[in-house]
């Protein structure tokens, strides 16, 4: 098994990307503790899988202290840490409530921060320690109405770069996961507020989301857990510092060319 024995640490574990890394890289060998802020879903998913459960805010210091000393406690140190907790509020420079966006740059910057922070010791200790955190496609091209959400997500992929040079040296290697559109709780939200727009199925604006998408369709969260398990095992040991992009191809779209089909179907 790719993790065995390896201690994890998972934040948003809960639930989407979060609980699906938290049950793949169990099943590879992982101890794994799991955060997020409802209980009752990561005491699912740590039942399931034999982990612990730790209930809190990520971007509270004092329960990202209670988490890593849970998983001091428990299993003896941290080795791997996938930060996958986030939120997404809507708004524009012109109109995004000052309140939600500092809880979007909170949960989903700072809290990676804090995080990564407090694993460090214990990775060092141990020896080095591979860090993924869960950006966005949306760090590197711009969504609509969506500024809080880019700019954490952007700045997300700066902490990993800083991770990366920082610490290289003493073993530990940071990564960051760019997904597109993937089927989560919380894409479902957005696709239902689409949906009700269009005066459509969630499906439709699924559909509708994917559509110039190459593999026109969104990912699951399972596909975006291999990806976590890639980055936090020893078969990306030499990648740091770097993204790792699995949007199904949209970003290699341009998309100012889509209608046009210069003669045909490729062969």
């Amino acid at each position: 098994m790719r993790l065995d024995d390896k201690v994890v640490l998972i934040t948003g574990g809960g639930s989407g990307i979060g609980a699906a890394t938290a049950r793949l890289l169990a099943a590879e060998g992982a101890n794994v503790v799991v955060t997020g802020r409802r209980a009752e879903p990561l005491r699912e998913v740590a039942s399931d899988i034999g982990g612990i459960a730790v209930a809190g805010d990520t971007a509270d210091p004092e329960h990202v202290q209670e988490a890593v000393a849970a998983a001091v406690g428990r299993f003896g140190g941290v080795d791997v840490l996938v930060a996958s907790a986030g939120v997404a509020p809507a708004g524009a420079v012109g109109n995004v409530d000052l309140d939600q966006w500092q809880l979007t740059l909170d949960t989903n910057l700072t809290g990676s921060m804090l995080m990564s922070r407090a694993v460090l010791p214990s990775m060092l200790e141990r020896g080095g320690g591979s860090i993924v955190l869960v950006s966005s496609t949306a760090g590197v091209a711009a969504a609509p109405e969506s500024v809080a959400y880019d700019v954490s997500k952007a700045g997300v992929i700066a902490l990993v770069r800083g991770l990366a040079v920082d610490y290289g040296t003493r073993g530990i290697r940071a990564n960051a996961l760019l997904p597109g559109w993937v089927r989560t709780p919380m894409a479902d939200r957005s696709m239902d507020a689409l949906g009700a727009e269009k005066q459509i199925t969630r499906e439709d604006a699924y559909d509708l989301a994917t559509q110039q998408v190459p593999l026109r369709r969104p990912g699951t969260a399972e596909e975006m857990a291999a990806c976590c398990l890639f980055l936090a095992s020893d078969e990306s040991r030499y990648i740091t510092g770097t993204t790792l992009v699995a949007d199904g191809g949209g970003l290699a779209v341009e998309m100012t060319s889509t209608n046009f089909t210069f003669g045909g179907q490729s062969t």
